[in-house]
């Protein structure tokens, strides 16, 4: 009787996965690391949701269609209820809110790094297992969370060694539904092939964009791609509200144009220049209004731009850019990408720009699919396999506890005080002091402060109208006043007691927190001993 043959099993790495060295792994950890120090300096705080979820949570943001196999990688438990692989990481936080939104403080500041799963067919760069770096704002209605996740996100690359390599684009989907409704594009595949030609400026330029809005436009190889079919008056209209380089030579041809209203792009192509993001709205309005085009976007683009702008971000990291496409069902308002500025060589040897490593917007609908009820929510994902491949192509690669932010408390809504608050938040971050400005219903102060109080923040910085009258701000010590208010029994101990706020000269501002930090720091350090 003859022995059977052994059959070896041979090893074989599934398509489109990878392993990962012990080199690519620390550097992961070297730049997650970076990452995460910024998203902490701004207030925000870690939530890990698991990597399966019930296949009907993630609805219909499934990637193709709802067959519990389309797109993601699904098992059916014993209960006979499909379980997937999470596709993404902003429905399953989207899950974990709605469960958990009578216990959760809102705004709801969280940020996550972890595994994503796309059951597609894999190809060069394109991988079915891959990690996503996730930062969102849950809970908060205002412009003001998108202008936050717009600078954070510049931080993160500037934090990375990527200043002067990069810009964050920003649109908003309002724009482009308005552009759309004034060109009277209203059939719905149209509408999706007239924002794809959009979205293919940068590869294809002007003339490239045109022709896959009117007939259509044939490669160099000869491949035919159909168009839009839109009429040359449908072309105009979009070309005249979308393409900024028209609306900057239009701009500075006009005789109320000076070159201190262009600011250097700092691009590694250099000698170009980009109108401020404040005068580029301006312009954006007034060309909306001529056309008959609704405004509400652009107002709020607007918004987004004197933000950022009082806190020190000029075009050439955080631009308005009306050609930003993302997310034809998914985003609701403000839209943001990064992109990378500097050259490289693709699979076909070819130079081109490095482009998008993230991105995102404001989905005030992912919520609502749970609970019923408006959620506002806004956030962005970065690509963590395509930044470090970035990283590394520039050479950029090779347990303490951490204190609640401070919290600049808002008293005014108009334009003038929330930028002074902006700025003032940014100020104490360039300090390297953890801090926020308050993102939700500022009308209710009291809000504000037991905010602050569920959030253990150390202190609190306030500035009605009569301090920043007098060039004052006042600053609360939430640690000392909680302590003041549950020891304190008579007088002469109050007059001995720290100070638990103090009205100090606004220039004053970051001496007088890190000060008080300080003294916070002491105490702890006695009561630990």
């Amino acid at each position: 009787m003859s022995n059977p043959k052994t059959q070896k099993l041979k090893a074989r790495l599934p398509r489109g996965f990878v392993d990962r060295s012990a080199a690519d792994i620390r550097a992961t950890e070297e730049m997650v690391a970076k990452i995460k120090a910024v998203y902490e300096l701004y207030g925000f705080d870690p939530v890990e949701t698991p990597m399966f979820e019930y296949t009907d949570c993630l609805g219909k943001f499934l990637p193709d269609t709802d067959r519990p196999n389309a797109g993601v990688f699904s098992v059916q438990d014993d209960d006979e209820q499909w379980l997937s692989l999470r596709y993404d990481l902003t429905a399953p936080l989207a899950r974990h809110v709605a469960e958990h939104i009578n216990e959760i403080q809102l705004p709801f500041r969280s940020y996550r790094a972890g595994w994503v799963f796309r059951n597609e067919k894999p190809g060069p760069g394109r991988f079915r297992q891959f990690m996503q770096f996730d930062a969102d704002s849950v809970g908060a209605p205002g412009v003001g969370a998108d202008a936050e996740m717009c600078m954070m996100f510049a931080d993160t690359l500037e934090a990375l060694g990527l200043k002067g390599q990069y810009v964050v684009r920003v649109n908003n989907r309002k724009v482009l539904d308005a552009i759309l409704a004034a060109a009277d594009v209203v059939d719905a595949d149209q509408k999706l092939n007239v924002l794809r030609a959009i979205d293919k400026l940068d590869k294809f330029g002007e003339d490239g964009v045109i022709q896959l809005l009117g007939s259509g436009r044939k490669d160099e190889s000869g491949d035919f791609t159909k168009g839009a079919g839109l009429s040359d008056r449908q072309i105009e209209v979009i070309l005249g509200a979308v393409f900024t380089d028209r609306i900057a030579v239009e701009y500075v041809s006009e005789s109320d144009a000076s070159p201190a209203e262009l600011a250097s792009s700092g691009t590694p192509a250099g000698g170009t220049a980009y109108l401020s993001n404040i005068k580029l709205c301006d312009r954006l309005i007034r060309n909306a209004e001529e056309e008959g085009i609704s405004t509400e976007g652009y107002e709020e683009l607007k918004a987004i731009a004197v933000l950022v702008d009082a806190a020190g971000y000029g075009p050439d990291q955080i631009r308005i850019d009306p050609t930003v496409v993302r997310g034809l069902e998914y985003y609701t308002g403000p839209v943001y990408e990064a992109e990378l500025l500097f050259p490289v060589t693709n699979e076909k040897g070819e130079v081109v720009q490095f482009g998008s490593v993230g991105g995102g917007g404001r989905y005030d609908g992912l919520v609502k699919r749970f609970t019923g009820r408006d959620v506002p929510a806004t956030g962005f994902s970065i690509g963590v396999s395509r930044l470090m491949s970035a990283l590394k192509n520039l050479g950029k690669l090779e347990g303490s506890e951490t204190l609640p932010p401070v919290l600049v408390t808002v008293m005014d809504g108009d334009a003038d005080a929330m930028a002074s608050y902006q700025a003032m938040t940014q100020q104490l971050r360039q300090a390297g002091i953890r801090a926020e400005m308050y993102q939700g219903n500022w009308k209710k102060f009291g809000n504000q402060l037991k905010y602050a109080d569920k959030r253990g923040c150390p202190l609190a910085i306030i500035q009605g109208s009569d301090e920043r009258a007098n060039g004052e701000i006042q600053i609360k010590d939430l640690i000392e006043g909680k302590r003041l208010s549950g020891e304190i029994t008579d007088n002469v101990t109050w007059r001995e007691s720290r100070p638990a706020q103090v009205t100090v000269a606004a220039g004053e501002l970051v001496e007088t927190v890190k000060r008080m930090l300080a003294g916070q720091a002491e105490d702890r350090a006695r009561a630990a001993s």
